[in-house]
């Protein structure tokens, strides 16, 4: 069940964890409307309700012309806003093969997978993989090739998902645990799992792109940072620092290595350039499972337990944060991530298959 901290600003028990849901919000797409008890439900109603009546709902529940923050009541770190209504659920055609978590959000296949080593894949299912690697990367750069001010990122969600649902795939993200769109979009101080929403990008931002794909019963998971028109020079080093995080990560490689290695290669590019490496969210094995073992830490001194061997699949994806605050925060709708002290972070990822000599970059860019 999800929570949220309570959303009365006047809570008399100081606004904790809370479950009871506000049915209205429920219904129209408002995520995070929760309250500790109906008494602070009950007390909040006046500034509560200003909601509803914001969003102006259609017949069908669906809020239509006015833009809204749906979490007012919330200490941002930032200056990143949500921007509400979120469009309605995208449709999926009858012909697409679907994953096991499409009708309730449940990833079932990954939890009786919980606790097993790391797959080796055999040489039909690395080319399954090759295939919606490739895949990925194609849809990225097409949604990359969209960034520009003024377009909302619920606009390149629906371009991600036409792209994803052209090539006969599905995109991961709908659904997954109930994520609600098609890609994550994370623009500035959000580290990851931006909810596409109203917003349109402005002059300077930067924003991160997060495509994951289905096909043939494999996932393949590519990211990049890209400006939005021009940035400043923290951004742009911001950057490449995630860049070369990822990229030397990469170069070692091979079967015998560490998984615990790499975070030994990243955190100090990372710190070198003013930035540091988030620890909450790792790299992952990919495969049948959208994620996966091995579980692969982005800074030094982890325990990450296990060696490469060939025929793994993984993700590396560093966060890289401006500054030496490596923590995070999450808004009231239980996915979108940001830094602590409101400044940008970036992140490239790109998914490796372990051969018998080194690496290959299934979702490289094409040369």
């Amino acid at each position: 069940m999800s929570t949220a901290s309570c959303q009365n600003s006047e809570c008399p028990n100081g606004n904790p964890p809370s479950r009871l849901e506000c049915p209205t919000c429920n219904k129209i797409g408002i995520r995070g409307s929760f309250f500790c008890g109906q008494e602070c439900f009950k007390s909040g109603w006046k500034n509560h309700k200003v909601l509803h009546n914001i969003a102006k709902l259609d017949p069908n529940g669906v809020g239509q012309d006015e833009k809204y923050n749906p979490f007012p009541n919330y200490s941002f770190t930032g200056p990143m806003r949500p921007v509400y209504p979120l469009s309605p659920k995208r449709k999926i055609p009858d012909h697409i093969q679907l994953p096991d978590y499409v009708t309730d959000g449940i990833p079932k296949s990954e939890m009786r997978a919980a606790g097993q080593p790391p797959r080796i894949l055999n040489a039909e299912e690395i080319e399954k993989m090759r295939t919606v690697c490739r895949m990925s990367r194609e849809i990225l750069d097409i949604a990359a090739a969209a960034v520009r001010p003024g377009i909302t990122t619920d606009e390149i969600d629906e371009i991600v998902h036409n792209a994803t649902i052209e090539r006969n795939a599905y995109p991961s993200p709908l659904n997954y645990r109930e994520y609600p769109k098609s890609v994550c979009t994370s623009i500035n101080e959000v580290i990851c799992h931006g909810i596409p929403d109203q917003r349109k990008l402005k002059e300077g931002d930067i924003i991160n792109l997060d495509v994951s794909v289905y096909y043939q019963g494999f996932h393949g998971d590519v990211n990049g940072t890209y400006p939005v028109g021009k940035i400043d020079e923290d951004s742009a080093k911001l950057i490449r620092t995630s860049r070369e995080c990822l990229d030397k990560s990469m170069e070692i490689c091979k079967p015998g290595a560490l998984f615990r290695d790499i975070g030994k290669i990243i955190e100090p590019i990372a710190r070198s350039n003013g930035c540091s490496s988030v620890r909450t969210y790792t790299g992952h094995g990919i495969n049948y499972l959208f994620h996966g073992a091995p579980n692969i830490p982005h800074y030094a001194k982890n325990k990450a337990i296990g060696t490469m061997k060939p025929g793994m699949v993984f993700t590396i994806e560093p966060m890289i944060n401006f500054g030496s605050n490596w923590g995070d925060v999450h808004w009231p709708d239980n996915w979108t991530a940001t830094t602590v002290d409101g400044k940008r972070s970036a992140q490239f990822e790109e998914t490796l298959l372990i051969t018998e000599t080194g690496f290959e970059v299934l979702t490289a860019a094409p040369k």
